[in-house]
């Protein structure tokens, strides 16, 4: 499976953030990079903490606006990036994560922080987007019934293992798939260690 970055490029969404900030493409892409193990073990803890599973991240996805948040990304008007942040307040429950995930990334790639910041709603819109789409999650004010979790199980697994060294193929099977999904400390995502050092994990 391509990394969420490469899928990203391929539907034109890196060059759509890096005009909106007035940065490159590779820019966009390396900042991307840096972000996007955080973003997606970020939608891997709502799987977890959804009662529903990944059904209910599906309709999760759906109530944050679905597909049309990465139409918004794409579209040439400025972004709403309200939204984004909404998404960010669901899978980091708090600015201060937020704040901690970019300036963690600005250390990997060398980018400035504050731009990293500015990048993280519309990076989380654009992920948010491409899985609800690949979901069939529904537009707000649908109960999102119709999500496929297992389809979502074995994309968001196989995202994050392209992130995290090579685990592409790890995606999880028709059985037990959540738990495979969820194993956080062995797909090399940031996440983890970010809500460590914040103080916020394993409370």
């Amino acid at each position: 499976m391509n990394s969420m970055t490469d899928i990203l490029s391929q539907m034109g969404g890196l060059s759509a953030i890096g005009r909106e900030l007035g940065v490159s493409e590779d820019q966009a892409a390396s900042g991307a990079e840096a972000l996007l193990p955080a973003i997606l073990g970020g939608f891997k803890k709502q799987a977890q903490a959804q009662p529903a599973g990944l059904d209910g991240l599906g309709g999760l996805l759906g109530q944050l606006g679905g597909g049309g948040l990465l139409d918004s990304v794409l579209s040439p008007q400025p972004t709403d990036v309200g939204r984004g942040n909404d998404v960010l307040g669901q899978i980091f429950g708090s600015k201060e994560v937020s704040r901690d995930v970019a300036q963690s990334a600005a250390a990997s790639s060398g980018l400035d922080p504050a731009l990293l910041r500015r990048m993280l709603p519309l990076l989380a819109m654009a992920v948010a987007g491409f899985m609800a789409n690949k979901t069939g999650s529904a537009a707000p004010g649908s109960d999102g019934g119709s999500a496929d979790g297992g389809g979502l199980g074995g994309l968001l697994g196989g995202l994050v293992g392209g992130l995290g060294g090579g685990r592409a193929g790890a995606a999880p099977g028709a059985g037990g798939g959540l738990g495979s999904m969820l194993d956080l400390n062995g797909d090399g995502n940031a996440l983890d260690d970010i809500l460590r050092m914040a103080g916020k994990l394993g409370r």
